[in-house]
């Protein structure tokens, strides 16, 4: 059973939903917050705790939503206030908290507040986004790249300066360093949490603040692994991760304690993101957790590369409390990337009953719990603007991003009456949800199994972690809570292994026809001593 005294984030499973592609019910093609809505059943069914809503405020959509016009109000392609407000009260009737996303690294350049500061350069709001003179030749203030490709700085003429944006021209960089920058996010902050939202996954923190002096990023050794943008000749040193970042998310979580039961987690990515996600959340006066890209970029899944990642969080007090994501919007489907050769199903079916083993947070991407693979899209079909731009050697992420299927025998597989924004996968056909409901031994109805395990274990869901010695191609360690303790083992190779563990061990759940102690490939055992 769930320790009631503790917080109900800790040990959560969190389902993110892309609020785009997950279920349309007025027909336009694109997924709304009503269609979330009438499905929260279906997700409630899983197991799990939370659900994570990709951005749905109003915004011209240039990054899909990352890009935000309004923070306050919900961008008419997803609906009302309104109906965000049905969708928090459902939810939580059905015991699911709500999980919304916040990016406060930058805005739209339709925002009002920068429309209000390129304006002039002696407005209420000229130094609440980051300006800089050009140089002597008219180029831009530093060598400073940004993410998707090209100069960190575009020229305005309106106040004839270059402004700053770490990802796309369209989204220019507010300047949080300035307390009524950061004032203004509280506001939003307590806006959403006075309308019940029960945490917030806050986007890209370690891009929210720069170095005032705005020195020259330094270039970066090259490791042999290929670049594809200027960004990645550079360590950013000066553009990103500046160190008053966690002085601000004290600020946030002292915000944060004046409500109950809310949870923050960060995104974090780059080169040093194991230190900067302990450095956002030490002690108990920054953030909850955050998670980083571990997982969600690598090629391959090995038992000495998750070993590595997972031993950088120990056991102890005050080392902070992790978060784990095998998928998400921003990368390729897992079984596309790890399974290669396996059997997709048997390796989805190790995967999910792994995830659920990790000590930390658990993330699941919508449709991870029916195996969808990577969907190819053409050139033609992309709306990914990164990959548009860096075509074909950018992988793009809108291969992620299909809609979900929910009828296998349905036009567009019951996710619109309507040709959606992005084609639908005809491989996910089989896999769409009415098939696995039918079948009893599904991918779908393993994770409720799956989940219900991890639900009602305290060593699962808060347990120490301790590993154990075994042959290469095994993973294996021990999950303790109390006098709960278990032992999970994954074949995470294309081979059967033979080992026997010490002591005395009384299997619960497995999966891929474990004999003895002998685990063939993409095989996985939790037992209990």
């Amino acid at each position: 059973m769930t320790d009631t005294t503790l917080p109900w984030w800790r040990g959560a499973a969190i389902y993110q939903i892309y609020p785009r592609s997950f279920a349309d019910s007025n027909g336009d093609g694109i997924g709304d917050l009503r269609g979330i809505t009438a499905h929260l059943p279906y997700v409630a069914s899983l197991g799990v705790d939370a659900i994570w809503l990709s951005p749905f405020f109003k915004s011209p959509m240039r990054d899909f939503g990352y890009d935000v016009s309004d923070y306050c109000d919900v961008d008419p392609i997803f609906g009302t206030l309104d109906d965000f407000d049905a969708l928090v009260a459902q939810a939580h009737r059905l015991g699911l908290r709500i999980v919304i996303d916040q990016v406060w690294a930058h805005t739209s350049d339709e925002h009002g507040w920068f429309v209000e500061s390129r304006s002039s350069r002696d407005n209420a709001k000229a130094d609440w986004y980051v300006w800089a003179d050009p140089k002597p030749d008219g180029s831009p203030p530093n060598n400073w790249q940004s993410v998707f490709g090209g100069p960190a700085w575009t020229w305005d003429a309106r106040r004839r300066q270059y402004y700053m944006h770490q990802f796309l021209r369209e989204q220019p960089q507010l300047h949080l360093h300035r307390p009524d920058v950061q004032d203004s996010v509280f506001d939003i902050i307590r806006f959403w949490l006075d309308r019940g939202v029960d945490g917030f996954r806050i986007d890209a923190i370690n891009h929210a603040m720069h170095d005032p002096r705005l020195r020259d990023n330094p270039p970066a050794p090259d490791d042999g692994t290929l670049r594809t943008r200027p960004f990645d000749f550079q360590i950013k040193k000066y553009s990103q991760s500046h160190p008053d970042i966690p002085l601000f998310l004290e600020k946030v979580r002292r915000l944060f304690d004046e409500y109950q039961d809310r949870f923050t987690v960060a995104e974090v990515g780059g080169s040093n993101s194991d230190m900067e996600m302990k450095a956002f959340t030490q002690g108990e006066d920054r953030l909850n957790t955050a998670y980083g890209f571990d997982f969600l970029y690598a090629p391959e899944l090995t038992a000495e590369f998750l070993r590595t990642a997972l031993v950088k969080w120990p056991c102890e007090t005050g080392a902070g409390w992790p978060s784990w994501a095998f998928e998400n919007h921003d990368a390729p489907r897992a079984v596309s990337r790890w399974a290669k050769g396996a059997d997709p199903e048997a390796f989805c079916r190790m995967k999910m009953l792994l995830l659920a083993c990790l000590r930390g947070n658990i993330f699941l991407y919508y449709g991870e719990e029916l195996g969808l693979p990577q969907v190819d899209i053409a050139f033609e079909d992309l709306q990914d603007p990164e990959a548009i731009a860096n075509w074909p050697l950018t992988l793009s992420r809108d291969g992620a991003r299909t809609p979900m299927p929910w009828r296998s025998d349905a036009p567009y597989l019951g996710f619109s009456q309507a040709r959606p924004w992005l084609p639908v996968g005809e491989a996910h056909r089989t896999l769409a949800v009415d098939v696995q409901e039918a079948r009893p031994d599904s991918l779908l109805h393993w994770t409720r199994r799956v989940l219900a395990l991890r639900n009602g274990s305290p060593a699962l869901r808060v347990g120490a972690i301790d590993f154990l010695k075994t042959p290469r191609e095994l993973l294996a360690f021990e999950r303790v809570q109390g006098d709960e303790r278990l032992l999970c083992v994954f074949n995470l190779s294309d081979m059967p292994v033979a080992w026997t563990p010490p002591g005395h061990w009384r299997p619960l759940l497995s999966t891929g026809r474990i004999d003895g102690w002998r685990f063939p490939a993409s095989s996985a055992l939790v037992a209990q001593h």
